[in-house]
């Protein structure tokens, strides 16, 4: 049975019949034109018809021919010079081991492990075809375990001899070494060291990466100028400098945005409030509708505690955001968690708004960061190495992943009923207000503003109600850290993602970026490439590590290849289509195979043409003849008129 797949990152791994012909990654510009990778061409017919049937299956286009062998005469520092000119500015080699096997879920493969400050890269070559080169990389920072396999006085076999990396993005991927010249110890070392450099107290990747881009990403989301294309400040929200030195919430932007009575009833009032909030999150403006003046507010969860404590200062505040809003008097109050859960954050001090004048309280049943972590391990247990057909129906029931993503989407749907249908201002909280919170904040501002269905609105995005609202990057990810069984990780990030991309598959027509682009969004946040995702707060990323002057912006790199990111079935007018409405319907919700099993090799992605550069290009060319043909055409329709007139 033939069979191929396509992997999402940088270097396809193509895989055709034989195991000898696994585990080769090729760049996309490096197809062959006739015989498929693996040294026998003898799959095609004599017009090549069998390569062009896959290529053709897939979506892709042969684009060049395989690189063929150096010449014998070659100047041998100048090939030293080319094996290394791969490495990035900030990169280094920390080793390379020899006769190293990669172990696929599919075969074994011999080749070269170069291990730098920033990545793994393997390559090998095909035995019955020297000129191909099978090579894949994975940058340290999706390490989350490095692993000794067997031990030198067992023998059980050649492949049980080696090290296993458990990896953050949904593989493990485990290496052989020979026994003989203890190149496992080194290569052990070498790994430990420069994949968690913080536990060995060496910097991240990302503050000794340099590129020059056009434009600097960290100028990209300017608070002060989010919120005026909102309309604020108004006469109902206001700036406060309360926190303007992260004094008040170390966890909370520098910039908030208040009601504009609890301005005027001082700093002293809000600091009353502050004192009934978790960590001092106190609520918030997030967005705002300029047509109805209804607000989507954020904070953490109020003091309760088991003896009912109130704050008048507390219930005034909210007070003052529903009379904010002309249009309602009520404030419906979105408590992310289980009921259960909150009854026992009770216990611990904290608690829900179940007596406050003039709110409407709701549990919005989304699981805890736990929860998820366990969540998405069964996920990563059902997609790889191997899929079980037979069981598979059962392992993503046990899993309930797929739940947990409806339940989030069905969440922010009833904020997005209450914002646009009844015109109500709302408040999301969880317990802290950084990942629950954040999650169903951002998925209603994409269904409701347009402005985040764009590239660079939903960068804008991410910035405000995930890095500068305090979503414990840092913690959940573990960047740089040896702790793998540390609770505090959890895929919170992702599941935001995975959301979006439900959306996007409902209304791809209505987003600005393609799949790629989320992908990649995912991909840099492990990688630690960028300063983007580091630290857990706006304050820890620039008053403490001055990330903007130490480290680069992922949204200068997303600038810089912005081609690849467009979504060629954008409307990028959609007039009066604002408001998205998404199916809450369980069975509209689909495993994004396209991310969760891509190192799969058993897996086909229908999806990979929509995140091919070199397809995505070829429709956007396409896009882009057509609107130059209408506008011809109505130029045309135009002077026309003009001549009829006359």
């Amino acid at each position: 049975m033939n069979s191929i797949l396509i992997d999402s990152l940088d270097f396809r791994f193509i895989w055709v019949g034989r195991c000898r012909d696994l585990c080769c990654r090729y760049p996309m510009h490096k197809f062959p034109t006739s015989g498929l990778p693996g040294g026998d061409s003898s799959l095609d017919g004599p017009d090549g018809s069998f390569s062009n049937d896959v290529f053709k299956a897939t979506g892709i286009v042969p684009n060049g021919s395989s690189r063929g062998t150096p010449a014998r005469g070659e100047n041998l520092k100048m090939r030293k010079v080319a094996e290394q000119s791969w490495l990035q500015n900030g990169e280094r080699l920390q080793i390379e081991e020899q006769n190293i096997g990669y172990l696929s879920p599919i075969c074994k493969v011999i080749g070269k492990v170069f291990v730098t400050n920033y990545r793994l890269r393997f390559e090998g070559r095909d035995p019955h075809a020297k000129d191909r080169i099978c090579q894949f990389e994975i940058p340290l920072g999706f390490i989350s375990k490095v692993e000794k396999i067997g031990h030198s006085n067992v023998s059980r076999g050649e492949n049980a001899y080696g090290i296993e990396l458990t990896c953050k993005d949904m593989r493990n991927i485990r290496f052989t070494s020979p026994q003989a010249n203890h190149s496992r110890r080194a290569l052990f070392d070498v790994l430990q060291k420069n994949a968690f450099p913080l536990s060995n107290k060496l910097p991240l990747f990302a503050t000794l990466y340099t590129a020059v881009y056009r434009k600097n990403g960290w100028d990209l989301y300017d608070p002060v100028k989010e919120f005026r294309r909102m309309g604020v400040p108004n006469e109902e929200w206001v700036f406060t400098k309360i926190n303007e030195r992260y004094e008040f919430a170390d966890t909370y932007p520098s910039v908030l945005v208040v009601p504009a009575a609890a301005q005027k009833a001082g700093d002293d009032f809000i600091r009353k409030v502050g004192e009934f909030r978790s960590r001092r999150r106190i609520p918030v403006l997030s967005w705002i509708s300029p047509d109805s003046s209804a607000a989507i507010t954020r904070s953490s969860q109020p003091l309760v505690g088991m003896t009912s404590r109130r704050s008048a200062e507390d219930e005034k505040y909210l007070e003052m955001i529903v009379e904010a809003n002309a249009n309602s008097h009520q404030l419906p109050i979105f408590d992310a968690r289980p009921s259960v859960n909150a009854k026992v954050n009770r216990a611990k001090g904290g608690g829900f708004e179940d007596s406050y004048p003039g709110c409407q309280l709701e549990f919005c049943d989304i699981q805890n960061i736990h929860v998820v972590r366990e969540s998405l391990r069964k996920v990563k247990d059902a997609v790889f190495p191997k899929i079980d057909h037979k069981n598979w129906h059962r392992l993503m029931d046990d899993a309930k992943w797929l739940n947990h993503i409806q339940t989030i989407i069905e969440a922010s749907i009833r904020i997005v009923t209450e914002i646009h249908e009844n015109k109500s201002s709302v408040l999301v909280h969880c317990s802290d207000g950084w990942d629950r919170t954040a999650q169903l904040t951002s998925l209603a501002m994409i269904q409701l503003d347009p402005y985040y269905r764009t590239i660079n609105g939903f960068a804008v995005l991410i910035e405000k109600e995930w890095c500068s609202f305090g979503h414990k990057f840092s913690h959940r990810v573990g960047h740089g850290e040896d702790k793998h069984g540390d609770g505090e990780r959890s895929p919170i990030f992702v599941q935001f993602i995975d959301c979006v991309w439900q959306l996007y598959n409902q209304f791809d027509q209505m987003f600005e970026f393609n799949v790629h682009f989320l992908i990649t969004i995912l991909d840099e946040l492990y990688a630690c490439r960028f300063g983007t995702f580091l630290y857990n707060s706006e304050k820890q990323r620039f008053h403490d590590n001055n990330a903007k002057q130490n480290t680069l912006s992922l949204w200068s790199h997303i600038d810089e290849n912005r081609q690849e990111f467009l979504n060629a079935n954008y409307l990028s007018n959609p007039q009066s289509i604002d408001l998205i409405r998404p199916s809450r319907n369980i069975l509209r919700m689909m495993l994004w195979t396209q991310y969760f099993a891509r190192h799969n090799p058993t897996v086909i992605s229908q999806e990979r043409q929509s995140t091919d550069k070199y397809a995505n290009e070829y429709l956007l060319m396409k896009r882009d003849m057509v609107k130059q043909l209408v506008q011809r055409q109505e130029n045309n329709v135009h002077r026309f008129q003009q001549h009829t007139d006359v």
